[in-house]
């Protein structure tokens, strides 16, 4: 054999019978080298082999190379070695190699395909499935077309006697490297444009649903890969079902192409879930082949409209105490907290009134508990719950790639988005835009490698607006970001611990009873139902008919503005509307345009007055909790008393903190994220000052003061908020306090 600059590795390794398995861009297989792999067990292996490169290197023998030198040790002929090792091109997808593998599909294959797949002979045939050898193990071949009618790619799927893997070949990534994925498919949509069609989920379901008689179509790639450019080609038609895997994916997908659909025009549109009987993970092929289903059902008794009809005269007013008594089955005390996730999670149905939150606290408080509890109360396909990544794969992720302008498209419209762990830096920063809904198509540019290890751009189009939560185990929080979210922290008093691990006990030692109790509770029930009413309302604008007491909160007294404020403005009035919106049904319409009442005027100031004093601070309340109850208390157990503030010059040790903080809450407080984290961010609030010791210079000493910060944050006579929530002994006037220099 002789190089060719055609010649890629995995096509080596096929030639040369070498089985490897495919994990990503690496071939994995037994090292060829030094008889290095004699002792391995099973599938283990250590000779790791790039694809695109063509470099391998053995992970316990060391041994590394490319392709030249592969073939040098297999005595095969080689060219001069290339100056740099780039990727190669593959060979290009053919009819005849389509021709090829149906003609070799194996009788016992064939026979699989009818009895326990439900497919016909004339099926089979017209849609040429095959069999072959790829990426050294023999696959099921499904020949996929191109809209224009090309062959792209083949849809694999294992010889069932090997498993149930499914790939593409060649390597089709869904981005911009590749055809991407497909409608399969794409002739039977155009030439049948009347009849109702199933929008199902794989190739198999697909074509057994033909072999029923029903037109049915699949997304090459998966379940979430439904494109939105594909709802035009459904635009037509007057019924589409929607029908997916029975599992958790499934079904929030279901619902998600389903409101595609739905928005671009098709008249009706079902979504059809499959009986319990199919059990969890349950198919369409298992609802026919294992459970005798009929067709009928199928599109009758399983489907429901989308969007569901409601009959708005079940829901009744709801308060915050009937909103929070509802929360309260499952998260413990923290009112507040739930209160204004709940709001935060529904101002994502408002045009342009969603609001953002920040649960700041260490971990195991309960800051990612509160948001994705609440969230099991919106529709699925809503939510989006992601854990820590970078920009970059947050856009391929989350966006849709249009090949012909070389953009990602990433729609958040409307989106609950729940970040389980602060992301990086970076993606905030690009997301800054969008959260203070400064625009609503926002430009982006994020760079990657490419193929030859280059840098390349790509542009990002993120469209809003939708409602965000943080949480982040880091109590910092740049200003930037601060002055773009409520700040909040969970409770960490004794008694709401203990109502958790009662909770905790409960839900764990008893899972199919917990569940089963909590999904039979009317009221929760009937809210999350409301929940689906409400976002079916589609309301464009909601205007707020009285501001005179917004206006008093938020200018009166004289008080020194900031320019923060203007943005606490904004979130105050978002919570406005999202009291409205709760209550859309009881509230004045004006056409299209919501008009918010005192009710909800006098709710979102009672909740804002509870979390205010943290937003006028920039510092999470976990963080002015340690303020309040730690270093005010210890102070005050040490001078006897806030008056002696301005006059006695009594200082607090670190360590006296330290003891009190364990002393009230029965556990210690890292004393490096005290020293690093803490006591810097009191100061930059102006809660406290810091001296060395006339004693000993090696040591500091903390003096808490009264800035204006806490003044102008002071209740007014007959708030909720006491003198004594802000840190202040009831017996003085704030009047009377001058900051400490």
């Amino acid at each position: 054999m002789i190089y060719s600059k055609y010649l890629t590795i995995d096509a080596y390794l096929d030639q040369k019978g070498i089985k490897y398995q495919r994990v990503g861009k690496e071939l994995i297989t037994h090292c060829p080298f030094n008889n290095c792999d004699h002792d391995s067990r099973g599938s283990e292996a250590h000779f790791y082999v790039n694809v695109e490169t063509s470099q391998y290197q053995c992970k316990k023998c060391g041994e590394e190379g490319n392709l030249i030198t592969l073939m040098k040790l297999f005595g095969d002929e080689t060219d001069k070695e290339p100056k740099v090792t780039k990727s190669v091109k593959k060979p290009s997808f053919t009819p005849e190699l389509v021709e090829k593998c149906h003609a070799a599909l194996p009788d016992r294959i064939r026979q699989y395909l009818k009895n326990e797949r439900g497919l016909t002979d004339e099926l089979i045939s017209t849609y040429k499935i095959g069999y072959g050898t790829f990426y050294g193990q023999p696959w099921i071949t499904f020949p996929i077309k191109l809209r224009s009618g090309d062959y792209a790619f083949f849809k694999l799927r294992q010889d069932p006697a090997n498993g149930s893997d499914k790939i593409t070949y060649p390597a089709n990534p869904k981005g911009e490297d590749g055809p991407g994925a497909q409608l399969y498919d794409w002739d039977l949509l155009a030439a049948d444009a009347t009849s109702p069609v199933v929008v199902c989920e794989g190739e198999l379901d697909r074509l057994l649903l033909l072999a029923k008689g029903i037109v049915a179509v699949t997304s090459t790639h998966g379940v979430s890969t439904f494109k939105k450019e594909w709802v035009a080609d459904f635009a037509k038609r007057e019924r589409v079902h929607v029908c997916f895997d029975n599992d958790d994916a499934g079904r929030k997908n279901a619902r998600k192409v389903a409101q595609m659909l739905h928005e671009g025009g098709v008249q009706q549109v079902f979504v059809v879930n499959l009986p319990e009987k199919v059990g969890n993970k349950g198919d369409v092929t298992d609802y026919f082949i294992k459970h005798g289903g009929t067709v009928e059902d199928l599109l009758g008794k399983y489907a429901s409209p989308y969007p569901e009809p409601f009959d708005a005269s079940k829901f009744k007013p709801l308060n915050s105490d009937d909103l929070l008594k509802i929360l309260g089955l499952t998260i413990k005390r923290d009112e507040q907290n739930k209160l204004a996730s709940f709001l935060c999670q529904l101002s994502a149905y408002t045009e342009d009134s969603q609001f953002n939150i920040s649960f700041n606290a260490p971990s195991s408080t309960g800051k990612s508990f509160i948001p994705t509890e609440i969230a099991k109360l919106f529709p699925e396909e809503d939510v989006m719950e992601i854990g820590y990544c970078s920009p970059t794969a947050f856009f391929h992720e989350a966006g849709d790639y249009v090949k012909e302008t070389n953009t990602y498209i990433v729609d958040l419209s409307h989106k609950i988005i729940i970040f389980v762990d602060m992301p990086h830096q970076e993606l905030l920063a690009r997301l800054r835009p969008l959260l203070s809904h400064d625009k609503k198509i926002i430009e982006s540019k994020i760079t990657d490698k490419n193929q030859q290890g280059g840098i390349r751009t790509k542009t990002v189009l993120i469209i809003g607006y939708p409602s965000v939560t943080f949480c982040t185990a880091g109590l910092a929080i740049d200003e930037q970001e601060a002055t773009r979210f409520f700040l909040l922290s969970p409770e960490i008093t004794q008694e709401k611990l203990r109502e958790g691990i009662e909770a905790v006990i409960r839900r764990e030692a008893d899972g199919s009873g917990y569940k089963a109790w909590l999904e039979k509770d009317p009221e929760r029930a009937l809210l999350k139902e409301r929940i689906r009413a409400i976002k079916s309302e589609n309301i464009s604008s909601i205007d707020i008919g009285n501001v005179d007491s917004i206006k008093k909160l938020l200018l009166g007294k004289d008080r020194k503005l900031k320019p923060r404020n203007q943005r606490d403005a904004k979130r105050l009035l978002s919570l406005v509307k999202a009291f409205a919106v709760l209550n859309v049904w009881y509230r004045e319409r004006r056409g299209q345009t919501l008009v918010a009442s005192e009710e909800d005027v006098a709710g979102a100031i009672a909740l804002w007055e509870q979390i205010s004093v943290s937003q006028e601070l920039n510092l999470p309340p976990y963080v002015y909790n340690i303020y309040v109850d730690i270093v005010l208390e210890a102070w005050k157990d040490k001078s006897g008393g806030l008056e002696a503030e301005f006059g006695g010059r009594i200082g607090l040790t670190y360590q006296e903190v330290l003891d009190k903080h364990y002393a009230v809450h029965g556990r210690p407080l890292d004393s490096t994220k005290f020293r690093q984290m803490i006591v810097p961010m009191l100061e930059t609030a102006g809660l406290i000052t810091r001296e060395k010791s006339p004693n000993d210079a090696r040591m500091w000493l903390i003096y808490p003061v009264v800035t204006d910060s806490i003044v102008d944050a002071m209740p007014d006579e007959g708030s909720n908020n006491s003198v004594e929530d802000l840190g202040v002994d009831s017996d003085f006037d704030p009047a009377d306090y001058r900051e400490y220099e």
